[in-house]
């Protein structure tokens, strides 16, 4: 197939470019467009807006990867408007070009955050009814609303559309929130909230390549699917597995729940670092259902283990 991937220097789209090269031709879409191995071109946006005023001659696109678009951002929100222009407004453009292509499958990539920014009940499925909290997840449920609602409109017969909602993303060469917490435990400094056995759902981009290869080359209907390992796991478990994979011992503090929970309170009242919300995003339950995508792939299992993915992506930090 070839294949348009947005964004295709990132961290996830570097590692779709190494699952897919061998099987597919590679394009990329991006705001950089240095030579990539595996990519056979990548494109800027100018370039294919001006396709029909000058002798550029594209390909013929079998599928496009929308990845591109604005991280979550938990320390700035005050940049609101840049994740409407880029999360929503960017996709807009993508897919509106995917409907004037050839191209016959378009996989968009929005984040369990555009449908919930906690977990109301044991798991979250497709079924919830979006209630996005914060510029990042609804300018991405902005996004998912355009598709639906282009595709409602027309019922695209020979195009097939996926919206994926996939957790935390890691593996090696990612930078986010795992990496910080790596650092205060490769430190050895002890984690103080042990008492709270919370559970949470993470995407190892191994799995994440394989449910997008097994999209594009299977009959899989199109429609919404949230993306996540088999297993959940605590923040303790967590904080094991990387001890466990640099060699240490873990400090895990198991101090009063209640205790903790007063002095965030406090940490409220007196602006500290500790405070009620903090304390609740480092505690709280997320965890999410693959069901719905692994019976459309026709499995019964990720093909890497929770745990698995998280020491690979753990050892990579060193």
């Amino acid at each position: 197939m070839n294949i348009l991937i947005t964004g295709i220097h990132g961290f996830v789209g570097s590692n779709l470019v190494n699952a897919l090269k061998q099987q597919h031709t590679l394009y990329g879409l991006d705001i950089v467009t240095p030579d990539k191995a595996g990519v056979a071109k990548t494109f800027t946006w100018e370039e294919l807006k001006k396709v029909s005023t000058t002798s550029l001659q594209l390909p013929v696109f079998d599928a496009i990867i929308h990845l591109a678009g604005k991280a979550h951002d938990t320390k700035n929100q005050s940049v609101a408007q840049v994740y409407f222009d880029i999360n929503t407004g960017l996709t807009q453009k993508i897919f509106d070009f995917f409907l004037t292509s050839d191209a016959k499958k378009f996989i968009f990539f929005s984040s369990v955050k555009a449908a919930a920014d906690s977990v109301i009940g044991d798991v979250l499925t497709e079924e919830v009814i979006p209630t996005p909290i914060g510029p990042y997840g609804a300018s991405k449920i902005k996004a998912e609303e355009y598709i639906q609602g282009i595709c409602s409109r027309l019922e695209l017969q020979t195009k097939q559309v996926y919206i994926l909602r996939p957790c935390m993303i890691h593996g090696p060469g990612n930078k986010g929130n795992l990496n910080l917490l790596y650092n205060v435990v490769k430190k050895g400094i002890p984690w103080p909230l042990g008492d709270f056995e919370n559970r949470r759902s993470f995407t190892s981009v191994d799995n994440l390549c394989y449910v997008v290869e097994g999209i594009l080359t299977k009959s899989v209907d199109s429609g919404i699917y949230h993306i996540g390992d088999d297993e959940a796991l605590s923040t303790n478990e967590l904080i094991e597995t990387m001890c466990e994979a640099i060699g240490k011992k873990a400090h895990i503090w198991r101090l009063n729940r209640g205790m903790m929970e007063a002095c965030a309170k406090v940490g409220s009242m007196l602006h500290l670092p500790l405070n009620t919300e903090r304390l609740r995003k480092l505690t709280e339950n997320y965890v999410v259902s693959n069901e719905k995508i692994k019976k459309a792939l026709g499995i019964t299992s990720m093909p890497v283990r929770a745990k698995e993915g998280l020491v690979k992506t753990i050892k990579s930090f060193s």
